[in-house]
């Protein structure tokens, strides 16, 4: 029943169980209670509840209490995203019901299954054997190929987002965030969002995308090495491809305590060359190849460098939550600086 990776729910994050109990008697078939409630530990900014019966398991997600950004915590659209995905060949959890009325738990959630498996953060995979490395990275590059290829129209997304347009909008976003949250000058930031919108490269796609793609937002099977679900749809929306996988491959090209990476140390046995993993995602996306890649690895470091600032601004406002959140929102100049270099390097940029 105490699951590992739970505990105790927070005492912030508590609710009415009784009233969820009831809530689920109505809407989730086959449903009996009494529930037990623990939460899982770990950063989400939704609060993830394992939930257990003596005939079945579930998880919540919901949005936390307190005053919140009107489009934060869009537990709402994961819950619209996960459901449109079943049956795609994408693997996703079933979901059960949504609920956006308050009177039940206090802020909206959604019931869906609870998918055993193992959730592995670190993608240099330290405890894994070199073919189950290898068989772990081929499963996450297929899964991120399925995704950029379902037809979002069919599935009923076709107003999930902004066709088109993307990475201008984005940059724009995402300088606008930086500014908001500026607590020094970084050189090779204001050089990035000088170069990064005046050198996008030409062509545009629009596939749906994850937003936060990576190995710690999966669930691999108890005991083989491939995905069951992937997880954390917060982010999920309409938009290039390009730019999910390129924040997928950034382990490729960061330190691991610049993100969560194995560049600048010899690559674990068994994890493919940047090359053939990019070449393996090009096979089965129909693509012959991909121009300009280097741009697009540079804009997702710019992008994980501005969320580390946004990070580093909340230390210094008094609001960071994360016990780890300085040393997260420190990376924001080491990676800004190392986007730079990369443009430098790969586009003669001085």
């Amino acid at each position: 029943m105490f699951l590992a990776g739970t505990a105790e729910v927070l005492e912030k994050h508590r609710f009415d169980v009784a009233s969820l109990e009831r809530f689920m008697e109505r809407h989730v078939e086959g449903f009996k209670g009494p529930l037990t409630v623990r939460q899982f530990r770990g950063g989400q900014s939704n609060p993830t509840y394992y939930l257990w019966t003596e005939r079945a398991e579930y998880v919540v997600r919901r949005k936390p209490p307190g005053k919140l950004l009107p489009s934060a915590h869009a537990v709402d659209r994961e819950y619209r995203v996960i459901t449109a995905l079943a049956g795609s060949g994408v693997p996703v959890p079933r979901t059960y019901a949504l609920c956006e009325d308050p009177g039940v738990i206090g802020t909206t959630f959604y019931v869906m299954e609870f998918v055993p498996g193992r959730v592995l953060v670190d993608p240099r995979l330290p405890d894994e054997a070199p073919e189950a490395r290898a068989a772990i990275f081929d499963s996450m590059n297929e899964v991120l190929a399925r995704l950029h290829t379902v037809d979002w129209r069919a599935v009923g997304l076709e107003d999930f987002g902004k066709p088109g347009n993307y990475f201008a909008r984005q940059i724009h976003r995402w300088s606008q965030q930086y500014r908001a949250s500026e607590t020094e000058r970084i050189e090779a930031m204001e050089r990035l969002m000088e170069w990064l919108p005046a050198n996008i490269p030409p062509g545009d796609e629009t596939t749906l995308v994850h937003g936060d793609f990576r190995l710690g937002n999966t669930i691999l099977h108890p005991t083989r090495p491939h995905i069951v679900a992937v997880l954390d749809w917060e982010l999920s929306t309409l938009g290039h491809p390009l730019a999910d996988l390129a924040y997928n491959m950034l382990p490729f090209r960061l330190r691991h305590e610049q993100f969560e990476g194995f560049a600048g140390q010899p690559r674990p046995a068994g994890i493919p060359p940047e090359e053939e993993y990019l070449a393996a995602y090009c096979r089965r996306t129909g693509r012959r190849d991909i121009p300009h890649w280097d741009w697009y690895i540079a804009f997702a470091m710019f992008r994980l460098a501005a969320i580390a600032q946004g990070i580093m601004g909340r230390v210094v406002a008094g609001t960071a939550n994360d016990p780890n959140a300085r040393d997260r929102g420190a990376r924001a100049r080491p990676l800004g600086e190392a986007a730079w270099a990369l443009v430098q390097k790969a586009f003669g940029v001085w």
